[in-house]
């Protein structure tokens, strides 16, 4: 199937075997994990939904949903945003972790959307990666669930997790592992698969404790026979 826009390039083999079994996995997740997708963090909109995955870094989802009510109250848009003080969203934001770093590209993500884009939250993959802490995962979230346009996979630490001990991928980062996962998953899987193994993945792929013998996946995974993943 020909694509009409580019996504990373695999960096693991993945040929028509590992495609099968790609399929087979996002069958299996669909009927483990039926229903309409509800994101797990909660935003309204494309400003809401850059500000609340590009905090989502380094720590729960539950966190940052603390955080976000008193956050968009404070700065409903981008605009509000970009005026505000280093100090201030450094203080909203303290609980979650490198705060600071975090501060300021809210801050720096806000001053270029206002003054590039009108305010507006731009809709392509190559201006979201123009704004400061916005990497594939957040662009990728960001146009598909404000935009309805699917242009690559999120990996984050679940995904990778889980496609590592799948063996759909043997690149060494998440980032990395975009490519391989968009070439073992046909385009039309895309969309569901990050959420169908974040919810595996906390139900029952455990990054310690996984608990093989219920997992839909077991016999499909060359991980849940090996003594060492689940002692993690």
């Amino acid at each position: 199937m020909q694509l009409g826009f580019s996504f990373p390039q695999a960096v693991s083999p993945i040929g028509p075997v590992t495609q099968a079994r790609a399929a087979e996995i996002a069958t299996r997740l669909a009927a483990a994990y039926p229903g309409s997708y509800q994101p797990f963090l909660h935003f309204q909109n494309p400003y809401q939904c850059v500000v609340a995955v590009a905090l989502s870094a380094q720590t729960t989802d539950d966190n940052v949903n603390r955080v976000l009510p008193d956050l968009f109250e404070r700065w409903p848009d981008s605009t509000a945003l970009a005026k505000a003080e280093q100090s201030q969203v450094e203080e909203c934001v303290h609980s979650l972790g490198f705060y600071r770093n975090k501060a300021r590209n809210l801050r720096g993500m806000a001053r270029i959307v206002v003054d590039d884009y009108g305010g507006e939250i731009p809709a392509t993959m190559d201006d979201l990666l123009r704004l400061p802490g916005v990497a594939r995962k957040t662009a990728n979230i960001v146009l598909a669930e404000s935009f309805g346009l699917v242009r690559g996979i999120a990996v984050d630490t679940h995904v990778y997790r889980i496609a590592t001990r799948l063996r759909l991928t043997r690149a060494k980062t998440p980032a990395a592992a975009e490519g391989d996962l968009c070439k073992a998953f046909a385009y039309r899987d895309w969309y569901r698969i990050n959420h169908d193994m974040i919810s595996l993945g906390r139900a029952i792929c455990d990054a310690r404790k996984p608990l093989c013998a219920v997992c839909p996946l077991n016999d499909l995974c060359p991980s849940a026979l090996s003594p060492a993943v689940v002692r993690e």
